[in-house]
């Protein structure tokens, strides 16, 4: 049975048509009220306590849930529709936008998949004495403190030691919450003993582990991106406000803590490197908070350390990092039903706006209480990771049928991640045939330069195509596209530099047909042939990982990004071949013409293992017969020269008569 959908104006401060929106959405619509969270509350509760209700209100959210505790019932789906919808200066109707919100809303996303991360209480203060020890005294009942000075501090004058007192300069840090470890130099351990404690002599390498760092040196961060490592809090030493708010936040991280696990890897499909030359680096050149490393031909990614922007898998090319909070095909699936719910309800062309939880949600709120609030055709979509909202992701939306993508930045966001994307989404996009300006990046200053930024006039509509992509963002990419591009195919079109979708151009007179690019290309895009002398090379495959241009000795490769969306980027091609060679004695085909017979000529008479001696003939078998040849040969390691004759009887009896 389908949930009830309680609707309220907030006080009459928007219009609701109860029918238009039934009809939109399919749910059975109450009556319009005016303040079901306050003067209406009992009958809200009556409503709530009746069966399964979705509550058209996201401000009030906690208000219901509780209502719903008090009659006994499961918690109510709260859909904020005000803020988002209602509150709008576009005369249009909203129900196609409210449809859409609605689908987004009652989509559930997948369990998240979480581990434990303890933390004992082990702080470590840094800093100087005039801060840290103070702030030490404030935390030691509630936490385990110890203290690394900076300077020298003053004679003590409590008489009870609450906590270690140490001097040190940080050589470096690592680690994240429960699990930090520090180095110091110059470290000179506190000596309690006396009536004025001292320090002992200074070592260099002491190492410390902790649960916490408080950060009060006013420097330069211990970390990238330290503002989203766990457990690092850093406070200037000249606000007490800061120093306050540190203390108090590093109080509670005392316990148990579920942190989800925002990345799934897959160290089989990684291109990072092979046999010590490295590939793709993308992942390692975006990660803000150096949750990255290399390990091996593969990287290893840190869930300590990972705060989840989900920019390594926007740009793997390979999809060895995927995110998985929410996976992409979830995401895929917001886009479809969205688009699909605001088209059913009598909308034409939907607008999708991409924003975060933070930042995003406050400006649309601002922007509706306070200004004109967001068109009636912008359909806002909040996303955990906005950095995760890749090119794949904008061209499945377009290809759904959002008319246009915008990204809603805010002080905080990956540009260094998200700029990259957009420019390559719209770069598919372009080439396609849907023409430029679909896709935007908006930095707006205030809620007005947002509502301006909107409040102008869209592409042209773009007729959906029914697409299923699943959860791999390379082939919903080309699928994308190649719905967008619709009957007519395109010719191969040049993307940015970077992209992970492109040809290999090869230099035939270069090329010596070595197949290190073959050997060591992780996705066979490049391959060889076993049957004779062949490089050949799939598209489709293609990560652009530059490992064969980085291995080939004769530098013949170069790189072409490109988008092929033909059927003939599925298919293998030959980029070069040449004729073998036949071993001299068996016949057999081996090696390549060309390059056998270079290597003749530059040892034969010209090098002195090859200078009056059928050396060279070697060079000309295969294998098989090679081996044969250097058994049996005079140089052979275990030739023993001609077996003797065998003595005979008749023979000792010839000697004796001669």
């Amino acid at each position: 049975m389908a949930p009830r959908l309680l609707l309220c104006d907030c006080e009459k401060t928007q219009t609701l048509d109860a029918k238009a929106i039934e009809r939109a959405t399919g749910l059975a619509c109450s009556r319009v009220h005016t303040s079901l969270c306050a003067t209406e509350r009992g009958e809200a509760a009556q409503l709530i306590a009746s069966g399964e209700v979705i509550v058209a209100c996201g401000q009030e959210h906690a208000f219901f849930e509780a209502l719903a505790e008090a009659v006994g019932a499961p918690d109510p789906l709260c859909v904020d529709i005000r803020d988002r919808a209602g509150w709008s200066k576009d005369r249009a109707s909203k129900a196609p936008k409210i449809a859409a919100l609605l689908a987004i809303a009652r989509l559930a996303p997948p369990p998240e998949k979480t581990f434990d991360v303890v933390s004992e209480g082990l702080c470590l203060i840094l800093g100087e004495s005039a801060v840290a020890l103070p702030t030490a005294a404030r935390l030691a009942d509630a936490l385990s403190v110890t203290c690394v000075l900076s300077d020298a501090p003053e004679p003590p004058t409590a008489t009870r030691r609450a906590f270690d007192t140490h001097r040190g300069r940080i050589r470096s840090a690592s680690g994240a919450l429960g699990a930090f470890s520090v180095t110091f130099d110059g470290f000179e351990e506190g000596r309690p003993g006396g009536r004025e404690p001292g320090f002992a002599p200074p070592t260099d390498g002491a190492e410390s582990e902790c649960d916490i760092i408080l950060d009060l040196r006013g420097g330069p961060p211990l970390f990238p991106a330290y503002e989203k490592r766990e457990g690092y809090l850093r406070a200037d030493p000249g606000d007490p406000n800061a120093v306050a708010r540190a203390v108090f936040d590093a109080a509670q991280m005392v316990g148990t803590f579920e942190k989800p696990l925002h990345i799934a890897f897959t160290e089989s499909l990684c291109a990072h490197s092979r046999a010590g030359q490295t590939g793709c680096t993308r992942c390692l050149d975006l990660c803000p908070t150096g949750a990255i490393a290399p390990d091996g031909d593969s990287v290893r990614i840190d869930p300590l350390i990972c705060a989840g922007c989900g920019a390594c898998a926007a740009v793997c090319p390979s999809g060895a990092a995927a995110h998985d909070n929410p996976p992409a095909a979830h995401v895929f699936a917001l886009t479809r039903i969205a688009a699909a719910a605001y088209r059913d309800a009598g909308g034409d062309a939907p607008r999708l706006l991409v924003h975060d939880s933070a930042h995003g949600r406050e400006m649309i709120s601002l922007a509706a209480r306070c200004g004109r609030g967001l068109p009636a055709d912008v359909v806002p979509l909040e996303v955990e990771a906005l950095a995760g909202f890749g090119h794949a992701e904008m061209l499945v939306a377009l290809a759904n049928g959002f008319t246009t993508i915008d990204m809603l930045l805010g002080p905080k966001a990956d540009r260094q991640a998200i700029e990259p994307q957009i420019e390559l989404a719209a770069a598919l996009a372009n080439g396609a045939g849907v023409g430029a300006g679909r896709i935007r990046m908006l930095d707006p200053v205030d809620p007005d330069a947002l509502s301006d930024a909107l409040y102008v006039t869209a592409p042209p509509a773009l007729k959906p195509t029914p697409i299923l992509p699943l959860d791999a963002r390379r082939a919903a990419t080309r699928l994308a596209a190649k719905a967008l591009a619709g009957e007519d195919t395109p010719a191969p079109y040049d993307l940015p530099g970077g992209a992970p979708y492109g040809a290999v151009l090869l230099n035939q007179d270069a090329c010596t047909l070595c197949l290190s690019c073959a050997s060591l290309c992780p996705t066979a895009a490049l391959t060889d042939n076993p049957d004779k002398p062949q490089l050949r090379f799939q598209e489709d495959a293609c990560l652009q990982c530059g490992l064969c241009a980085t291995i080939c000795p004769e530098n013949a490769i170069t790189l072409a990004p490109r988008m092929n969306l033909a059927d003939a980027a599925f298919s293998q091609i030959v980029l070069h071949e040449e004729e073998p060679y036949p071993c001299i004695e068996c016949g057999a085909l081996f090696g390549v013409r060309s390059t056998v017979e270079r290597i003749v000529e530059k040892l034969e008479g010209k090098h002195s293992m090859f200078t009056n001696s059928d050396n060279t003939r070697l060079i000309r078998m295969c294998d098989d017969c090679r081996v044969k040849a250097q058994y049996h040969g005079e140089s052979a390691p275990l030739f023993g020269g001609d077996r003797p004759h065998v003595r005979t009887t008749q023979d000792y009896l010839d000697e004796r008569k001669s």
